[in-house]
């Protein structure tokens, strides 16, 4: 029987502290996940519409093993300045890469899309995601807020507002899968216009709500509903992370990414579409100090993807309103 860590947060994974920052008057932020030390990683990309900086890097048969932090923005291709911000916080730190008698820090990023959420864009010549970037990176810790809060602070699905997400799960062995989520789907969390969650199965205690799946399913289950009717093309995009204690390889961190899309598709109806940049980054810290044979890789995997599933549910379910919101919260649904 697996249950969540201690927070029910990705910071249940040693190695991690996570910081948020947001600016309510363009409904919009970013989320920093730092690592206490450079932590393997990998990335999978199965949306259509993408937004990242150095995920090629990421790749298994390139050289950097290891990054000192992920990044996690709102507005869209302006936010990837996120990342340049966190970046000089961990440089002041004298966190990085050593490259000769130079640090770089290893800061990969992804956006997702929140320009049309009705904030002001007007921010003037630049936009502000390079400071809310350091800023998140500074109050990163081991506690953080989940809801309407950093890169999910403006976000949306297909009738409800959305949200930043998190979710963890210790297995049997010991080795704990913690998940962060900024959920910005095209689709629908919910099973038709219900207020119960596709994520359901998966929940652990109430965690978001404890209504379980519709009995009878509701008629329009089978619905595709999307949040714009005319599908503009990148106006959407769920970005997360899902991370472990385990020791892992790069190729192995890969195949985690991969497996914890399968939350994707068992939280969001219809994911990975053409006009979303669905990704997740992949992080194993190695703190438990478990290496996992081919078979526990079997449940890691299938842990990775349950408890993704339950952070985006948790994301949704957290969100609180704000004025001027284009869809309602789950809670007043």
């Amino acid at each position: 029987m697996f249950r969540t860590g201690a927070r029910n947060l990705i910071t249940d994974v040693a190695g991690l502290r996570v910081g948020n920052a947001a600016d309510l008057r363009i409904r919009s932020g970013v989320t920093a996940v730092l690592c206490d030390e450079p932590a393997v990683a990998a990335v999978q990309v199965l949306g259509g519409a993408p937004g990242t900086r150095e995920t090629d890097l990421l790749e298994p048969h390139n050289t950097v093993e290891a990054v000192n932090a992920v990044v996690l923005a709102g507005g869209s291709a302006f936010g990837l300045d996120a990342a340049s911000g966190t970046q000089a916080f961990l440089r002041e730190q004298g966190v990085g890469f050593t490259v000769q008698d130079q640090v770089v820090p290893i800061v990969p990023a992804a956006i997702l899309f929140d320009l049309t959420n009705g904030g002001d864009k007007d921010w003037g010549r630049y936009p502000p995601y390079r400071e809310l970037g350091y800023e998140a990176a500074r109050l990163a810790a081991a506690d953080f807020a989940i809801g309407t809060q950093g890169a999910g602070t403006g976000a949306m699905t297909a009738g409800l507002m959305g949200g930043l997400g998190s979710a963890s799960t210790v297995l049997d062995n010991g080795i704990t899968v913690g998940a962060l989520v900024a959920v910005n789907p095209l689709g629908s969390v919910t099973v038709g216009r219900s207020r119960h969650f596709w994520a359901a199965p998966f929940e652990i205690g109430e965690e978001f709500g404890g209504l379980g799946m519709p009995s009878p399913m509701p008629e329009d289950a089978r619905e595709i509903r999307l949040k714009f009717s005319e599908k503009p093309q990148g106006a959407a995009t769920t970005i997360a992370i899902i991370a472990t204690d385990a020791v892992l390889t790069k190729a192995a961190a890969k195949r985690l990414a991969i497996a914890a899309h399968d939350g994707f598709t068992r939280a969001i109806w219809p994911s990975h579409t053409p006009f979303d940049g669905d990704l997740v980054f992949a992080l194993a810290t190695g703190r438990s100090g478990t290496t996992v044979s081919p078979e526990q890789a079997i449940e890691l995997g299938a842990v990775a993807g349950a408890t993704m599933a339950r952070a985006i549910a948790r994301g949704v379910h957290a969100a609180t309103a704000a004025e001027g919101d284009p869809f309602p919260v789950w809670s007043a649904s």
